[in-house]
């Protein structure tokens, strides 16, 4: 076991999910959600990132303060906050459109790294724009976890692979014999452990050359956004204490179907009558 309090970083993307049908907008973003649920399950959190003092930046700012997550490195910006427009078919969800705004307006200082060194895991994704500087986040952090959603390639594996200590990617698009196949690319790439997920068929996990899996939990969905932010933030905190793959796969599923019996990531919903007049025009573009 290392550390039975271990605190984690988010850093980097954040958006404000806007359900159009429902009159109602959520904090969000991988690495905010992560964080945010990383705090529900009554651990210390800390959120690095470039938010808005708009309304959208606002609400990402005081739901964040209000679950004690470490807002002390958080840049603000007046211009606009990234949003996205989510519509609703059932539980499942469809990206209308979205706005990038400041999430990526952040330049890493020294003051920074020292900040990121004192958590026991770093957490930031394809989303947040921060590639270049991977490799020195990789070499002062304890432990850097990246989620790469469903857009790794050739190009992401050679250019990150060796400096992840985790990688999340989303295999729901590929046989499980074609997704064992990528997870192993991954560590002989020098991932130290690449874990899979693939929706309603599980989870797989490849680390030394040994594959775990894990099945997905029972669950009332309310809403399927989030699920798979908060598989991440459940194996995380059950890898951070126990280092023990198939216990965090598992942690991984039980918290994911937390998230589904509720509405949007980790809460802090804010109603509104009419959608506000300064949101991206609809599409059936998906997040940038």
């Amino acid at each position: 076991m290392r550390n039975v309090v271990p605190r984690l970083l988010g850093l980097g993307d954040n958006t404000v999910d806007v359900y159009v049908d429902k009159g109602l907008m959520f904090p969000g973003g991988n690495t905010v959600n992560v964080a945010g649920m990383w705090a529900r399950q009554g651990q210390p959190a800390g959120y690095l990132g470039c938010l808005s003092f708009d309304q959208y930046g606002n609400l990402i700012y005081q739901s964040l303060s209000e679950d004690g997550i470490d807002l002390s490195h958080c840049r603000r910006s007046h211009k606009p906050n990234a949003c996205t427009l989510i519509g609703h078919e059932g539980e499942d969800r469809r990206f209308l459109g979205s706005r990038k705004g400041v999430a990526r307006d952040i330049t890493l200082t020294e003051d920074d790294y020292l900040y990121m060194s004192s958590f026991d895991v770093v957490h930031t994704s394809i989303f947040s724009g921060l590639d270049t500087y991977i490799p020195s986040i990789a070499n002062r952090c304890r432990s850097l976890s990246y989620d790469l959603s469903n857009r790794w390639n050739d190009e992401h594996l050679g250019r990150l692979a060796g400096h992840l200590d985790i990688a999340f990617l989303s295999l729901g698009d590929v046989n499980a014999e074609e997704g064992i196949k990528i997870l192993h690319r991954w560590t002989e790439a020098g991932c130290g452990l690449a874990v899979g997920t693939r929706g309603s068929e599980g989870s797989l996990a490849v680390q030394n050359g040994m594959l775990y899996s894990a099945g997905v939990k029972p669950a009332t969905v309310v809403d399927t956004l989030g699920a798979g932010d908060g598989f991440a933030a459940g194996f995380l905190l059950e890898w951070c204490t126990s280092s023990d793959v198939g216990r965090a796969l598992e942690a991984g599923a039980q918290n994911a179907a937390e998230i589904c019996s509720v509405m949007g990531a980790f809460g802090h919903g804010l109603a509104f009558d009419t959608p506000p007049d300064d949101l991206p025009e609809r599409s059936e573009v998906a997040r940038a």
